[in-house]
């Protein structure tokens, strides 16, 4: 994994963006001078037209999930996704036609591009994956501990189906924790930790250990695998670097204090706060007929409000009221008590049913974000209600309300919907992990995986 602004990204997706969005760019270029070799096309448009092509392909294969080490390598998955992505690109490409004409690339031209490059692409990532199996996609390490963590850990590299996986060699006890993981993945006690890494050719020393005041924790030996070359890290950050997650269960609060990230800048409140306006603009005006029709839609049914105003926790605790449309019957919480909300809620209205799944019910939370009230990206805002059971039963609950709530999140696009405590934990990772690493980056990677989320109806409840 390499790090790029604070967020950990598969070094082998980034390769493949890179190599991809090079061959997208040449082979329109080349096509465009080939097939229009007869005609007095200006340069300027023709590097125009390859540029936004390659970027529209792009963005197209990275909503649709192929960039993201979840996926599988095999040649069915590559077809099943590079189609559609290839597909949305044509019709993307297309509406920016109409409304950027200089990018235009004449009859025929547009057609047979894709086609070319959806067929370079396959070829492209069938020889990589082929050829490049070995460092770039496995990392080899050995877990200090036994225990619960360790287990989460050697359950998490069973996990890695795609572009960055890792083999834990096996598990280090350490004396006084009860052994959770098999049998099988136990190395032998009392060995050197620097000569097992040089025998099983591992570069890194995961420590999943809880308790380190234990007299038994190999510190001395740690010691001289660092100084031996060997990568020594915490299970914390090796979460957060596999996972995108900074795990409760592993947590220490100096990592939160001396860990780096948090960054509340000017500077960085300015680009969060224009991007939030930009991205808010356009999918306002774009979702702006789909609103109407919902509205209107809402009001036919059972004749009741459009929309519905809830107080939620903000930033700092700020109590705000954010809107959404309507998707329950009016007296959903006649008895005046807040309930998590379920799967198949039955107090779901048809129309209900179906924005939710779509996200159209939370469109109106525009509005929120342009009063400065929440932003675009940014952890969702919880009712009043919860957040006092939860800020009690959950640690470290209370962090993410140091920055905006936001329409769309982290844990909203890698978690599915949730409505335990439980679930409130899981997301709460993601959130953290958010809170410590934001940027302008990771929101934009979080609004292209918004869109993946709402085709596929992930998480719809």
């Amino acid at each position: 994994m390499i790090r790029i602004f604070n967020h950990y990204v598969s070094k082998m997706a980034f390769v493949l963006l890179l190599l991809e969005a090079l061959f997208l760019l040449l082979l329109a270029a080349l096509t465009s001078f080939i097939w229009l070799a007869d005609q007095t096309l200006p340069m300027n448009n023709i590097y125009l037209s390859s540029l936004a092509f390659a970027l529209v392909m792009v963005f197209s294969m990275s909503a649709l999930g192929m960039y993201q080490h979840s996926s599988k390598e095999d040649i069915k998955n590559m077809l099943l996704r590079i189609t559609p992505s290839f597909v949305l690109g044509f019709a993307l490409l297309s509406v920016l036609i109409e409304v950027v004409p200089a990018i235009h690339f004449g009859r025929g031209v547009s057609s047979l591009i894709v086609v070319l490059g959806a067929v370079g692409v396959l070829i492209n990532r069938l020889i990589v994956f082929k050829s490049a199996r070995m460092a770039m996609l496995d990392g080899r390490l050995i877990l200090i501990g036994g225990g619960a963590l360790a287990k989460e850990c050697v359950d998490l590299a069973a996990s890695k189906l795609g572009f960055h996986r890792f083999n834990v060699v096996g598990c280090v006890e350490v004396a006084g924790e009860e052994c959770c993981v098999p049998k099988s993945v136990l190395l032998p006690a009392g060995s050197s930790l620097l000569a097992l890494a040089r025998k099983y050719d591992v570069n890194e020393i995961v420590v999943s250990v809880v308790d380190r005041r234990n007299g038994a924790f190999p510190i001395r030996q740690l010691l001289e695998c660092a100084l031996g070359g060997v990568k020594v890290i915490d299970a914390a950050t090796f979460f957060e670097r596999e996972a995108c997650q900074i795990r409760i269960d592993s947590l220490q609060p100096s990592y939160l204090i001396f860990g780096g990230g948090f960054d509340q800048s000017f500077w960085r409140a300015a680009v969060k706060r224009a991007f939030d306006l930009a991205a808010s603009a356009a999918i306002f005006m774009a979702g702006l007929p789909v609103m109407l029709v919902t509205a209107l839609w809402i009001r036919l049914e059972d004749g009741g409000p459009i929309f519905y105003q809830q107080e939620r926790v903000g930033k700092e605790g700020r109590i705000f009221k954010v809107l959404k449309f309507r998707s329950m019957g009016s007296d959903a919480e006649q008895d005046g008590l807040p309930k998590w909300a379920s799967s198949d809620d039955p107090r779901v209205t048809r129309v209900g049913h179906i924005i939710r799944k779509l996200r159209i019910d939370e469109l109106p939370q525009l509005l929120n974000v342009f009063k400065g009230e929440m932003s675009f990206v940014g952890p969702r805002p919880e009712r009043a209600f919860f957040v006092d059971q939860l800020s009690v039963n959950v640690a470290y609950y209370d962090v993410r309300h140091s920055i905006k709530p936001g329409i769309t999140g982290l844990a909203q696009v890698r978690y599915q919907y949730g409505a335990t405590e439980n679930d409130a934990v899981c997301k709460l990772q993601y959130d953290l992990y958010y809170v410590k690493n934001n940027s302008l980056f990771l929101d934009l990677l979080i609004l292209i995986d918004t869109v993946q989320v709402v085709l596929f109806r992930k998480g719809a409840r």
